[in-house]
Protein backbone atom coordinates (compact mmCIF):
# COMPACT_ATOMS: atom_id res chain seq x y z
CA UNK A 1 0.00 0.00 0.00
CA UNK A 2 1.41 3.98 -0.84
CA UNK A 3 1.64 6.50 1.52
CA UNK A 4 -0.71 9.35 1.83
CA UNK A 5 1.74 11.55 0.48
CA UNK A 6 2.60 9.25 -2.83
CA UNK A 7 -0.73 9.30 -3.25
CA UNK A 8 -1.18 13.21 -3.23
CA UNK A 9 2.10 13.26 -5.50
CA UNK A 10 0.40 11.25 -8.06
CA UNK A 11 -3.25 12.87 -7.91
CA UNK A 12 -1.61 16.32 -8.39
CA UNK A 13 0.98 15.10 -11.10
CA UNK A 14 -2.13 13.64 -13.06
CA UNK A 15 -4.22 16.53 -12.33
CA UNK A 16 -1.26 18.52 -14.12
CA UNK A 17 -1.69 16.01 -17.17
CA UNK A 18 -5.30 15.67 -16.97
CA UNK A 19 -7.08 17.81 -14.02
CA UNK A 20 -10.43 15.78 -14.42
CA UNK A 21 -8.20 12.94 -13.79
CA UNK A 22 -7.31 13.62 -10.76
CA UNK A 23 -10.00 14.81 -9.05
CA UNK A 24 -12.03 11.75 -10.26
CA UNK A 25 -9.60 9.82 -8.64
CA UNK A 26 -10.36 11.62 -5.14
CA UNK A 27 -14.06 12.11 -4.84
CA UNK A 28 -15.14 9.74 -7.98
CA UNK A 29 -17.07 10.97 -11.61
CA UNK A 30 -20.09 12.39 -9.77
CA UNK A 31 -19.10 14.77 -7.40
CA UNK A 32 -19.36 18.36 -7.46
CA UNK A 33 -15.78 18.68 -7.30
CA UNK A 34 -15.58 16.79 -10.70
CA UNK A 35 -17.93 18.77 -12.34
CA UNK A 36 -16.86 21.62 -11.85
CA UNK A 37 -12.98 20.60 -12.96
CA UNK A 38 -14.31 19.05 -16.46
CA UNK A 39 -16.38 22.37 -17.40
CA UNK A 40 -13.15 24.85 -16.38
CA UNK A 41 -10.78 21.94 -18.05
CA UNK A 42 -13.51 22.26 -21.41
CA UNK A 43 -13.25 25.92 -21.37
CA UNK A 44 -9.53 26.42 -20.76
CA UNK A 45 -7.03 24.17 -19.98
CA UNK A 46 -5.08 26.26 -17.16
CA UNK A 47 -8.23 26.75 -15.26
CA UNK A 48 -8.77 23.09 -15.02
CA UNK A 49 -5.15 22.80 -13.41
CA UNK A 50 -5.25 25.24 -11.20
CA UNK A 51 -8.66 24.10 -9.81
CA UNK A 52 -8.05 20.65 -9.63
CA UNK A 53 -4.29 21.28 -7.81
CA UNK A 54 -6.15 23.76 -5.03
CA UNK A 55 -9.05 20.73 -4.85
CA UNK A 56 -6.49 18.35 -4.32
CA UNK A 57 -4.50 20.28 -1.92
CA UNK A 58 -7.08 22.54 0.07
CA UNK A 59 -9.44 20.21 0.35
CA UNK A 60 -7.26 17.23 1.49
CA UNK A 61 -5.96 19.67 4.50
CA UNK A 62 -9.39 20.51 5.13
CA UNK A 63 -10.35 16.76 5.50
CA UNK A 64 -7.76 16.01 7.77
CA UNK A 65 -8.80 18.95 10.14
CA UNK A 66 -12.10 17.77 9.96
CA UNK A 67 -11.20 14.13 11.33
CA UNK A 68 -9.02 15.61 14.24
CA UNK A 69 -11.82 17.63 15.52
CA UNK A 70 -14.31 14.99 15.24
CA UNK A 71 -11.65 12.42 17.02
CA UNK A 72 -11.13 14.87 19.95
Amino acid sequence: MASGGCCTFLEILLAVILPPLGVFLRFGCCSMEFCICLLLTILGYVPGIIYAIYVLVALDSDRHEREYYTLA
